[in-house]
C-alpha cells in the first residue's frame, strides 16, 4: 500500500506540474464518442481484464447496451482470467455473456477470414505499457492487418501509457522480427496504443502495405508527461507501478540465466541467480499460477532487490538503465552461459549482446542509439495525439 501511495503521489505531482486538473479518462469510458459507430452493426472485440469502464468490464457494458457483440478475441494471458506468460490461450466461450472467445496467442496470432465473417467493426481495447517486447503490440498489428485485408473497420479505444513520458533504446533490426518485436522501433516507444496503431497503419508496416479503416478514440486529460497509474494489472507478472517502470530496463534478463523473480510475490522487481555472489539479498522462486515453471524453481537466487525503486528515485526515469544487466553479466562466473538465444530476439538483433560482451559502458552503448532514436522521433511525431 505504501508503494502504491508513493506512486499515486508522483502521479499527482505530474498532474500539478503540467497543469492537468483532472485524471486521464481512457477512450473506453467516453462512450458517446463511439457507441454511435457500432450501434446496429455486428461487432468483434479484442479485450482482456484491463478493458474496463470504471468497475465494469467493457464487454458486459456493450452487451447491456444492446450492442451486437459476436466475437471476443483474447491476447496473451487470456480474456478475463490471467494466464501465465507463454501459456497457450484456448478458444472458448465467455461464461458471463456467452460470447465465443477466439485466442490470438498460441497457434493463431491473426484473426482468420472465417473469424471475421459477418463482422462490420472490430474494437481494440487493451492497456499497453509502451514497451516493444510487450506482445499486445503484435496482436494489434495482426488485428489491423486482418481488418485491412477483409475490409473491416477497426476502432482503438485509446488508453494512457504508463511509460509514455519518454522513448529510448536500440531500434529493432527487422531481420530479427518476432512476436516480441515486429517493427523498427526502440524498446520504449513513448506512444499510446492508439498512436502506435496509427503508426503501424500509416507507415505501411502491414503486409503488402495494406491500410486499415482505423478510428482512434482519444483519451481525455492525458499528456505524454503524465505519470499514469494503471487501474488494473496489465499482465500477471507486472503487478504494480514499480514493476511497470522497471520492465523496459530489466526485461533483458528474460534472455539470460538470471531470474526476474517470477514465482515470487515481487516479479520484475528483483533479479538474481544461484551463481551470482551473495550480497545480502536472496529469493527462492516457487510454482505459482502466474509462473508455474519459473527459472531456478526451488533454488535460492542471490541478486539485487529493486522493490523500493520508486522511493529510491531509480524510477520513473526518462531513459533505459543498462547498469543492471551489465553488472549481472560482469558478476556472473560462467560468461559463456550468461546469454540465451532469446536475448537477441528481445534485443532485436545481436548488437547489444556483443556490446555487453565487449565491455562497453551503459553510456557508450546508449550513445550508439542516438541516430536511430532521432529518426524514430521524426516518425513518431507524425502520429502523436497528445502534447
Amino acid at each position: 500500500m505504501r508503494r502504491l501511495l508513493v506512486s499515486l503521489t508522483i502521479a499527482g505531482i505530474a498532474f500539478a506540474c503540467y497543469g492537468i486538473k483532472k485524471a486521464p479518462v481512457p477512450g473506453a469510458e467516453q462512450t458517446g464518442k463511439y457507441i454511435h459507430l457500432i450501434e446496429g452493426r455486428p461487432v468483434a472485440i479484442v479485450a482482456n481484464q484491463t478493458s474496463t469502464i470504471g468497475e465494469e468490464h467493457l464487454v458486459d457494458f456493450l452487451k447491456k447496451s444492446g450492442i451486437d457483440l459476436r466475437v471476443i478475441f483474447a491476447p496473451e494471458h487470456g480474456f478475463r482470467d490471467l494466464a501465465g506468460a507463454g501459456e497457450n490461450i484456448k478458444d472458448g466461450r465467455d461464461p458471463a455473456t456467452g460470447v465465443p472467445i477466439i485466442s490470438l496467442y498460441g497457434s493463431q496470432n491473426k484473426p482468420a477470414p472465417e473469424n471475421l465473417r459477418g463482422i462490420d467493426v472490430v474494437i481494440f481495447d487493451i492497456q499497453d505499457v509502451g514497451v516493444r517486447y510487450y506482445t499486445y503490440l503484435s496482436t494489434l498489428h495482426y488485428v489491423l492487418e486482418a481488418c485491412a485485408e477483409q475490409n473491416k473497420k477497426c476502432i482503438i479505444l485509446d488508453r494512457p501509457n504508463p511509460n509514455g513520458f519518454y522513448f529510448d533504446g536500440n531500434i529493432l533490426d527487422t531481420a530479427y522480427r518476432s512476436f516480441v518485436g515486429m517493427h523498427p522501433v526502440p524498446v520504449v516507444t513513448g506512444m499510446t496504443i492508439g498512436e502506435y496503431g496509427m503508426m503501424i497503419n500509416g507507415e505501411g508496416w502491414l503486409k503488402n502495405g495494406v491500410k486499415c479503416d482505423l478510428t482512434v478514440v482519444r483519451c481525455k486529460n492525458y499528456r505524454h508527461k503524465t505519470l499514469y497509474e494503471v487501474p488494473v494489472r496489465p499482465s500477471p507478472n507486472l503487478p504494480n507501478m514499480t514493476s511497470i517502470y522497471l520492465y523496459p530496463s530489466i526485461c533483458w534478463f528474460e534472455g539470460t540465466r538470471i531470474s526476474l523473480g517470477r514465482g515470487t510475490p515481487f516479479p520484475f522487481q528483483v533479479y538474481g541467480s544461484p551463481l551470482l555472489p551473495d550480497r545480502g539479498f536472496s529469493f527462492i522462486p516457487e510454482s505459482v499460477p502466474e509462473a508455474k515453471k519459473p527459472p531456478h524453481l526451488g533454488v535460492k537466487c542471490y541478486g539485487v532487490d529493486l522493490r523500493n525503486a520508486i522511493t529510491d528515485g531509480l524510477v520513473p526515469s526518462p531513459m533505459i538503465n543498462l547498469k543492471w544487466v551489465i553488472d549481472a553479466y560482469n558478476a556472473f562466473p560462467e560468461k559463456d552461459r550468461f546469454f540465451t538465444t532469446y536475448f537477441d530476439v528481445l534485443a532485436g538483433g545481436p548488437v547489444l549482446r556483443q556490446q555487453i560482451i565487449n565491455g562497453m559502458s551503459p553510456a557508450e552503448i546508449s550513445s550508439t542509439w542516438k541516430g536511430g532514436l532521432q529518426r524514430f522521433g521524426t516518425i513518431r511525431a507524425r502520429y502523436l495525439l497528445y502534447k
